[in-house]
């Protein structure tokens, strides 16, 4: 159990170390940079070494220390490296988490085996491997925790979601799964994150127009979509002494989204 402290410290992680996935832009950058703000040293690994020297600098100018470790965390064979090149440098590791994710759905009939066998190993099997690989270091930290990045769209069966609903639902229960295995010693969470403003949503708006996102605001309760920052406030919670009596727990942060936030306009089969 970890030492009780004041309860500011309670919210801090002074001197952690925290590997952090997909950590080249959006809610992967800001969690970076909230845990170095929150006194943690960061392990950052994406596929582009532009975006990650670019999160490395915000986090150096917090007065933290960053390695960036380039990969693609679909090669599995590379985890054991990034592991490996954490202890390496910073010789504990205290946090990981599992951001790097997602997947494209297609109608039902419209989707092969090998696109959800593709998404499963990228929403599954990398955080898995990762968790298992970093498992004997975590053991050595008093505050040792996990946090995947799963989904809301886990939580729900729409048409037109099957392949990123089925295989996020898999890693929130690949949490609980994790979290009754490495009790007591190292905490597993989901953060399940609503329609977030990154790279990716952008996108996806840019071929949908305007008026989606009024759409989306208007079934949001908070009215707005989700910034990086609100998922990194709720990921520092999770990671912080403030959590320690939580485990196996899969936290919505989603402004009250409807669960059809975006209706999609799939007929019934002839």
């Amino acid at each position: 159990m970890p030492e009780q402290t004041d309860n500011d410290d309670r919210f801090r992680l002074t001197d952690r170390v925290a590997i952090i996935t997909g950590a080249g832009k959006g809610i992967g950058a800001s969690i970076a940079t909230t845990f170095a703000a929150a006194g943690a040293d960061v392990v950052l690994t994406s596929r582009s070494v532009e975006d990650l020297e670019s999160v490395a600098s915000l986090v150096r100018g917090l007065g933290r220390r960053a390695l960036v470790v380039p990969g693609d965390v679909n090669d599995l064979s590379a985890l054991a490296d990034l592991v490996d090149a954490t202890i390496a440098e910073f010789g504990r590791l205290d946090i990981v988490v599992n951001n790097a994710g997602g997947s494209i759905s297609r109608p039902m009939l419209a989707t092969t085996v090998d696109q959800i066998e593709k998404s499963f190993h990228f929403n599954v099997s990398v955080p898995f491997e990762l968790t298992r690989l970093a498992t004997p270091h975590l053991l050595q930290s008093d505050n040792a925790s996990v946090i995947n990045i799963s989904s809301v769209a886990g939580q729900h069966a729409l048409r037109g979601s099957l392949t990123h609903s089925l295989t996020k639902n898999s890693e929130s229960h690949l949490t609980k799964l994790m979290a009754a295995e490495l009790a007591p010693r190292i905490r597993v969470n989901a953060v399940l994150p609503g329609a977030i403003e990154t790279d990716a949503l952008a996108t996806y708006l840019s071929t949908r127009g305007a008026e989606i996102r009024d759409t989306m605001h208007a079934n949001t309760l908070m009215r707005r979509n989700g910034q990086p920052r609100d998922i990194a406030d709720a990921v520092l919670f999770l990671a912080s002494p403030a959590a320690c009596w939580i485990t196996g727990k899969l936290l919505e942060v989603d402004g009250g989204a409807a669960e059809n936030i975006v209706p999609k306009a799939i007929p019934d089969l002839d």
